[in-house]
């Protein structure tokens, strides 16, 4: 018999668990895109995206994924034959560096594996060799959602400067932001990346680069019409935000998360996220006491208070998973870019979550560990209720 009948919940890092507030501003007749409601609203998301960026620098509005952001990026600071640096910390940075080949870059990568942040002696010594100035643009992600590593991006900017290099800083945050601390402008970010169906818990569909006058003036000769940053920053009329017709819908559901982000606070949210994935971690202790399941990044410093990875043992991590889904309704995240993916799960706590959609993840997951008779240590769940009271 399946329990999974009722409200499923999508424990996925991303696309996040969208709130109602943000789905019922989206339920709603098409506007007028000529004037009106639609413009002033659109207008009014640009402080907003820069204050949870923490920044003053330019921010451009892409109808797109993650992977649109990339490419605008890239296509705004690059010309063909220019070198990046990649730091890879899991599948996404090497994905953006392949997206830089595509564009007719040439691509170094330092790969840190999946296990570990950015090493900053490395990444010291590389730029400190690099005395021509060969190498354009850094890339990192600050928190790579199939690994849950989240790098020192303040740390890199450091070396950056210590070493004296002059290539732009770019960073990856779709996972990270409204989640994890950032901060561009204290932490010498020149390009940004995000989208909105992770922590700014709107539904997939646009995406954002923050940009600044050192980044503006790069000015490859990659870039097109359509990822052209600067209309969009600087629109004399209104279809120039979005060189087309806007993401109507996606700016009502924009505005109510955003909306939703200003009367908790940023600091609260960077908080009960902080909260909710040390109540994770303290259940996860318990379970990896016995058995095969351990936590992806052993130093607590380095994970992610977004989304957690965890090695189970092949084929246990899609036997739990689809447990999880066809008998109590919860769905979390597969083994992406792991080898061998059935020894993985993730699970996405970013957004719009709370302690006890947390609490239920993890009976859930307890449950299934149970069922499946996969080893495990005992007391997971007190070692998660106890967490969380020493934090309410």
């Amino acid at each position: 018999m399946s329990l999974s009948n009722g409200r499923a919940y999508l424990a996925i890092p991303g696309p996040s668990v969208m709130p109602d507030a943000v789905l019922q501003a989206m339920h709603t007749a098409s506007p007028n895109i000529y004037e009106g409601v639609l413009h002033d609203m659109t207008d009014s998301l640009i402080p907003d995206l820069k204050a949870i960026a923490m920044t003053q620098a330019n921010v451009a509005i892409y109808i797109g994924n993650g992977h649109a952001a990339w490419e605008a990026a890239l296509a705004n600071v690059l010309s063909k034959g220019d070198t990046v640096l990649v730091l890879a910390t899991g599948r996404f940075c090497i994905g953006w560096g392949e997206m830089a080949e595509g564009l007719g870059a040439k691509v170094e990568t330092i790969d840190y594996g999946a296990q570990s942040p950015v090493d900053l002696g490395q990444v010291e010594e590389v730029l400190a060799a690099d005395t021509d100035g060969r190498i354009k643009a850094v890339l990192m992600v600050h928190v790579d959602t199939s690994t849950g590593v989240k790098n020192d991006v303040a740390g890199v900017r450091a070396v950056m400067d210590k070493v004296g290099h002059p290539a732009l800083f770019m960073a990856d945050c779709i996972a990270s932001l409204g989640c994890d601390r950032f901060e561009m402008d204290a932490w010498g970010v020149d390009v940004m990346v995000s989208a909105c169906q992770k922590g700014l818990m709107t539904p997939a569909g646009i995406s954002f680069v923050w940009f600044n006058a050192k980044a503006d003036a790069a000015r490859g000769d990659r870039v097109t019409t359509y990822w052209d940053w600067r209309p969009r920053v600087n629109a004399d009329v209104y279809y120039q935000y979005f060189d087309g017709t806007a993401p109507t819908h996606h700016i009502f559901g924009l505005r109510a998360a955003l909306d939703m982000i200003k009367a908790e606070g940023l600091e609260a949210v960077f908080a009960r996220h902080e909260r909710l994935a040390q109540v994770v971690w303290a259940a996860f202790d318990r379970w990896s006491a016995k058995g095969p399941m351990q936590l992806n990044i052993a130093d607590p410093v380095h994970r992610s208070h977004a989304v957690t990875s965890v090695e189970i043992g092949s084929p246990n991590g899609d036997r739990l998973r689809n447990w999880c889904e066809h008998q109590c309704g919860l769905t979390l995240g597969i083994g992406l870019g792991r080898e061998p993916a059935d020894a993985y799960f993730r699970i996405g706590h970013m957004g719009h979550v709370n302690a006890h959609m947390i609490m239920g993840v993890l009976g859930t997951i307890d449950a299934g560990l149970k069922a499946l008779d996969i080893p495990h240590g005992d007391g997971a769940l007190e070692a998660a209720a106890a967490a969380l009271a020493q934090r309410a």
